[in-house]
């Protein structure tokens, strides 16, 4: 599961229902721990008493997580002597919005939840970013705790501290840092995750291992080759604790994203595009990550010397993942637009994270011209295949 410069931050419980991972998040201010295993969300409850002395809370959630998952979070709450506040929102992207955010925080205050309160964030990556930048903001900032119930909150968004919302311009342009008190990553919760969401999941699973370690990239092909990526069983909880490991040793290196941390945007300066372009909810973040991590694979094998068998390996891994490329037409200027309006653009230039080889990568700015070649091939090969 782990690499021997891990082994003072993964500790193994021995628990009823199998082995819970405690993993540490080393930030500078306020550092937690992850816990990863079944039936890790009927702690919610002593986990807020332990870590924030909270006697009530608002547990902020989507229709969907609600039904499956509320009443159940709501009874762990409540054992542990804490009275609750349920506040739900539409599932889906669109719910990561300044207006969404504003009747949330409205509700927060319509239940006169004081700065001895504190928000448990139950859901994917939406309602995590959105409850944590609720969070962040009311009164100046609460506790707050990650229940997430999707792969790709598990092993990315929970984890970290970056919550936000949407602008029509773009993705996150609003948002704070604003770390968990504790994340609560219940395993079992995959099982009913659409097969969509779990593939989008495992998009940056994929992120992960191409950017930490040959080790890590072979060890997802084997169990790809073996079968072994299900939604239960030791070999995907490994894969999920090593995702999540290498996200807390950026985090813990570079907590505000002033350096290092920019890595964990592989992929994401065309797929953030991708999506806007497209318009939001129409592919998943997974399949436009995976789609932007095939054209910074293409940029990077011409412009800063990769290996053509590196883009190669990054494409046949994606797929055996149920990540097939993203065909849709789609104009290469209004790619280009919706690029240069990503928050990470720097005086008006797109930069993009190349990785070179299996843990090893580069950010770079990339010139007007290069991005442009690279959208009208990309775009070509797309008008190609759905014609």
């Amino acid at each position: 599961m782990s690499t021997e410069a891990d082994r003072d931050v993964v500790d193994l419980e021995d628990a009823d229902r199998g082995p819970v991972a405690h993993i540490a998040v080393r930030t500078g201010g306020r550092p937690y721990e992850v816990q990863l295993g079944d039936g890790v969300l009927d702690r919610v409850g002593d986990t807020v008493r332990a870590r924030t002395r909270a006697l009530s809370v608002a547990l902020i959630t989507d229709e969907r997580v609600a039904e499956l998952y509320g009443a159940r979070a709501e009874a762990a709450l409540s054992a542990a002597g804490i009275s609750v506040t349920l506040v739900t929102v539409p599932a889906g992207e669109a719910s990561k919005d300044w207006a969404v955010a504003g009747a949330v925080l409205e509700e927060l205050a319509a239940g006169r939840l004081d700065r001895t309160a504190a928000v448990v964030a139950l859901g994917g990556g939406v309602v995590g970013d959105l409850a944590g930048f609720c969070a962040a903001v009311y009164l100046r900032g609460i506790p707050f705790v990650q229940v997430p119930t999707t792969l790709l909150a598990q092993v990315d968004s929970s984890v970290g501290g970056k919550t936000g919302v949407d602008l029509p311009q773009g993705k996150n342009l609003v948002g704070a840092f604003w770390q968990p008190v504790a994340v609560l990553a219940d395993t079992t919760t995959f099982a009913t995750l659409p097969a969509l969401e779990w593939r989008s999941g495992l998009a940056e699973v994929a992120k992960a291992a191409f950017l930490d370690s040959e080790r890590f990239v072979s060890v997802l092909e084997a169990a790809v080759a073996g079968g072994e990526v299900a939604r239960e069983g030791a070999a995907t909880r490994a894969i999920v604790a090593d995702a999540i490991l290498f996200k807390a040793r950026i985090v813990a290196s570079d907590e505000r994203e002033s350096g290092d941390r920019e890595v964990l945007n592989y992929g994401h300066t065309f797929g953030h595009a991708l999506e806007k372009a497209l318009g939001y909810g129409t592919i998943t973040h997974g399949e436009a990550v995976a789609e932007g991590i095939r054209f910074a694979a293409r940029l990077a094998q011409d412009i800063a010397g990769a290996s053509a068998g590196w883009t190669a390996r990054q494409e046949r891994l994606l797929g055996s993942l149920g990540l097939p490329p993203v065909r849709r037409e789609v104009d290469p200027g209004r790619l280009a637009v919706a690029m240069r309006s990503d928050k990470k653009v720097r005086g008006g230039e797109v930069r993009f994270v190349l990785c070179t080889a299996p843990g090893r990568w580069e950010t770079r700015t990339v010139d007007e011209a290069t991005i442009s070649r690279h959208l009208a091939a990309w775009a070509a090969a797309a008008e190609g295949e759905e014609r």
